[in-house]
C-alpha cells in the first residue's frame, strides 16, 4: 500500500467515517479507510438505536437539524429494511411537566417538518382502554403516540463499510493512524497493526478525521490541532427483562427537562436511555456509572406500575460523543448536529476534513456535506448517489420483510422460521447467499449456542471483518445478551485457531 495514492484517508470506522468512504467509493474515488479497533467499535454501537428526528431538541430551535433529520428516517427506511424499522413511541402526559398543548404542538411541528409519507402520523392514546396503558402507572391516563423508527446501529457501520469495500475502498480493522503529515503534495498516513511489529503508511490526496470522541487526539498527530471548542458528553443505556408485552416504546419526561426511552429490545428484553453527562478520560474505558443506572430505573420506575431496582439490570452501555461545544451550561442542551472543519494549505491542495458531533440519523447528510467540501480537489467524481441506493441486502421493499422470510424459509428448509427471521434482520437478501449451501443439519457446521452457527461465523470473518468473539456477539449482533460465558469463550477460541482471510473482498 506504500506504492498507491488514495484519494481519501478516512481515519475512524464509526458511523460517520463509514458512511463518509462509502459516499466517496461510489463517487469513483480510492478509499482508504483505518480503524484502531473494530468497525462499530466504540459511540456508534452504543446509541439509543434509534432513527429519529429528535422530538426534544424542537425545545432548544433545532430546527434545520430535526427537519433533516425527519426526512432522513424515511431515506434510510428505504435503504435498509431489513435493520431499520418503523416503531411506534407512547408518550405519557404528565400533568406536573410539559402542557399538553406544548406537546401537541410539538407534535405537529414533527409530523410535517420531514415531508412524512411512510410513516403514520401521530394520534392521542386513552390509556385506560389501550393496552399501552397496562404497565403504567393508573395516574396516567393519556398519551400521544408518534412515529420514528429503530436502528441496530452497529450493523448500519458495518453495512457501510461493506458497500464502500465493493465499491473499491480499502477498511482496515485494528489498524491504528499514529501520525499524519503532509509532504511533497500529499498526505502520509502512518500506520500500527495490531499484532505486527513493522508498521505501515499510506499516501492520499485528501485526510478525513472521523475518529469521534478521539478525534481531538488524531487532530494533534496531523500536526494540527483541533479546529472547533469540543465537549465530550457520555450516554449510558442499561438491558433489563422485558418489562411490558406489546411491540410500542415509550418516551418518558423528566422533571430535569431530559427524555428517557424504554425500548422493545432483542425480543426478551427492554433498553432503557440515555443519560448526559460530562466526561473525562479515555473514551475508551466509557461505562454506566452506577449513579446513571439509579437515575435510569428511577425514571422508569416513576412511570411503570412495578419498580425497577439496578439489581435487575442484566447489561449496560455507554458511549462518548464528541459534540461542538456551543456554550450551553449542560451536557443535555449541546446541540446533536454536526460540525465539519475544512483546512488546506494556501492555495488549495492535501485538504483535512474534521468532524464533530452528528447524530445516527443523519450520518448520510454529513458524508454528501463532506464530499462537497472536498469536491474541488476531485473535479472529475461523480455527484452524490446514496439518497435512493440500497445497503447491501437492503433490497427489497421497506414493507416487504415478512414476504422475504417466506422466500428464505422455502429456499433454505433448514433454516426454519425463527432462524430465518434473525438472519435476514441481519444481512437482508446476503442471507439467502450465506445459506445457499445448507442443505443438511451438517452444511451448518458447529453449533455454538443462541442458533450461530459455524457457518454464519466464518460469514462474519471473511465478509464482515470479524476477528473475537465480541465482534460477533456485541456488533455484528446482540447474541451476546443470550449466550453464556462459558460459550463466548468458546467461540473466541475456535475464531483465533481459525487462519485469517481478506474480509470483504466481494461479498
Amino acid at each position: 500500500m506504500s506504492e498507491a495514492v488514495f484519494d481519501i484517508a478516512v481515519i475512524g470506522g464509526g458511523i460517520n467515517g463509514c458512511g463518509i468512504a462509502r459516499d466517496a467509493a461510489g463517487r469513483g474515488l480510492s478509499v482508504f479507510l483505518c480503524d484502531k479497533g473494530d468497525l462499530a467499535g466504540a459511540t456508534s454501537s452504543a446509541s439509543t438505536k434509534l432513527i429519529h428526528g429528535g422530538l426534544r431538541y424542537l425545545e432548544y430551535y433545532e430546527f434545520r437539524l430535526v427537519h433533516e433529520a425527519l426526512v432522513e428516517r424515511e431515506v434510510l427506511l428505504r435503504a435498509a429494511p431489513h435493520i431499520i424499522r418503523p416503531l411506534r413511541f407512547v408518550l405519557p402526559h404528565h400533568s406536573g411537566l410539559r402542557p399538553a398543548w406544548f406537546i401537541r404542538l410539538g407534535l405537529l411541528a414533527y409530523d410535517h417538518l420531514g415531508g412524512r409519507k411512510i410513516l403514520p402520523p401521530t394520534r392521542n392514546v386513552d390509556l385506560r382502554r389501550d393496552e399501552a396503558g397496562e404497565p403504567l402507572r393508573p395516574e396516567f391516563k393519556r398519551a400521544f403516540e408518534y412515529s420514528d423508527c429503530w436502528v441496530e446501529d452497529s450493523r448500519l457501520v458495518v453495512l457501510n463499510a461493506l458497500d464502500a469495500a465493493e465499491h473499491g475502498a480499502v477498511i482496515r480493522t485494528r489498524t491504528e493512524a499514529v501520525a499524519a503529515i503532509r509532504e511533497n503534495g500529499l498526505w502520509t498516513v502512518e500506520l500500527s497493526e495490531t499484532g505486527t511489529r513493522h508498521g505501515q503508511r499510506v499516501r492520499a490526496r485528501a485526510l478525513v478525521n472521523a475518529a469521534g470522541p478521539w478525534v481531538a487526539d488524531v487532530a494533534r498527530r496531523t500536526g494540527d490541532g483541533p479546529h472547533a471548542p469540543m465537549r465530550l458528553v457520555k450516554g449510558s443505556h442499561i438491558v433489563v427483562p422485558r418489562l411490558f408485552a406489546h411491540d410500542r416504546a415509550y418516551i418518558f419526561q423528566n422533571a430535569d427537562n431530559r427524555v428517557v426511552f424504554a425500548i422493545p429490545f432483542e425480543r426478551d428484553f427492554t433498553l432503557i436511555g440515555t443519560t448526559d453527562v460530562d466526561f473525562a478520560g479515555d473514551p475508551g474505558d466509557a461505562a454506566a456509572s452506577k449513579e446513571e443506572t439509579e437515575y435510569l430505573c428511577a425514571s422508569v420506575t416513576e412511570y411503570f406500575r412495578e419498580p425497577l431496582h439496578p439489581s435487575q439490570v442484566i447489561a449496560s452501555f455507554a458511549g462518548v460523543r464528541p459534540l461542538f461545544d456551543d456554550g450551553a451550561r449542560e451536557a443535555k442542551a449541546l446541540s446533536r448536529d454536526y460540525v465539519l472543519k475544512l483546512d488546506e494549505v494556501p492555495g488549495g491542495g492535501t485538504p483535512l476534513v474534521t468532524v464533530y458531533g452528528g447524530k445516527i440519523t443523519t450520518y448520510r447528510r454529513l458524508a454528501e456535506r463532506a464530499l462537497s467540501m472536498l469536491a474541488p480537489q476531485f473535479p472529475k467524481a461523480r455527484g452524490a448517489w446514496t439518497a435512493n441506493a440500497a445497503l447491501p441486502g437492503g433490497d427489497f421493499p421497506y414493507d416487504g420483510f415478512d414476504a422475504e422470510v417466506a422466500k428464505l424459509t422455502a429456499a433454505c428448509p433448514t433454516c426454519g422460521s425463527g432462524r430465518a427471521q434473525r438472519l435476514l434482520r441481519a444481512y437482508g437478501t446476503r442471507a439467502f447467499r450465506m445459506v445457499a449451501g445448507a442443505r443438511s443439519a451438517a452444511d451448518w457446521g458447529r453449533d455454538f449456542g443462541a442458533g450461530l452457527s459455524e457457518l454464519e461465523v466464518r460469514y462474519l470473518m471473511d465478509r464482515e471483518w470479524a476477528v473475537t468473539a465480541e465482534d460477533v456477539l456485541w456488533r455484528r449482533g446482540r447474541l451476546g445478551l443470550v449466550m453464556t460465558l462459558d460459550q463466548a469463550r468458546t467461540l473466541d477460541e475456535w475464531m483465533q485457531a481459525q487462519p485469517r482471510t481478506a474480509a470483504a473482498s466481494a461479498a
